[in-house]
């Protein structure tokens, strides 16, 4: 006769350091995910010392704390012009790192709105991405600004993935009046 399975036992109960420890996580990763980094890292350093016994949630808090710690580095490096800013959105996008080159598109274009060249590449980043919509809407404004663009949007490797939308053809193709 078979004997059934040990039931497991009930899953323990966080202690109350733990629990501290749980809440006090969250709030920094809640810092963290809005990207406000200069809080998360004040937060986690605390968490770590404050809970320094709760090794399962102090150690990923080393973790965001490294990682926080990293983006600042980051950022307090990052030039402040929208020209340098166009400039490290391209090296970017070559070398593949799209989310970043969106990032150093977008916050050269908060410093110069009116420029061609940054919506273009906005675009181009865009599409490497996969976000059709905005990608044709920078373009489209890349063009509205310098429509001398058109001949280059037409043979670029980094809108091929427009090419087959027919707001593309209009953006690019259409006779201007």
């Amino acid at each position: 006769m078979r004997r059934p399975p040990p039931q497991p036992s009930p899953p323990r109960q966080p202690t109350r350091d733990e629990a501290a420890a749980l809440r006090a996580f969250e709030r920094a990763h809640k810092e963290f995910a809005r990207g406000r980094f200069a809080d998360a890292r004040a937060q986690f350093r605390a968490l770590v010392e404050k809970h320094a016994g709760v090794s399962e949630v102090t150690a990923r808090a080393r973790t965001y704390l490294a990682i926080a710690e990293a983006r600042l580095r980051t950022e307090s490096t990052l030039p402040r012009d929208a020209d340098s800013l166009y400039d490290r959105g391209v090296i970017e996008l070559n070398r593949g790192e799209y989310v970043a080159a969106q990032e150093m598109f977008e916050r050269a274009l908060k410093r110069e709105p009116e420029a061609a060249h940054i919506h273009y590449g906005l675009a181009a980043t865009r599409a490497r991405l996969g976000a059709i919509d905005s990608a044709l809407e920078s373009l489209g404004r890349a063009l509205d600004l310098q429509p001398n663009l058109r001949v280059r949007a037409q043979h670029d490797q980094d809108l091929t993935v427009l090419r087959n939308d027919p707001d593309f053809e209009r953006l690019v193709f259409a006779p201007r009046f």
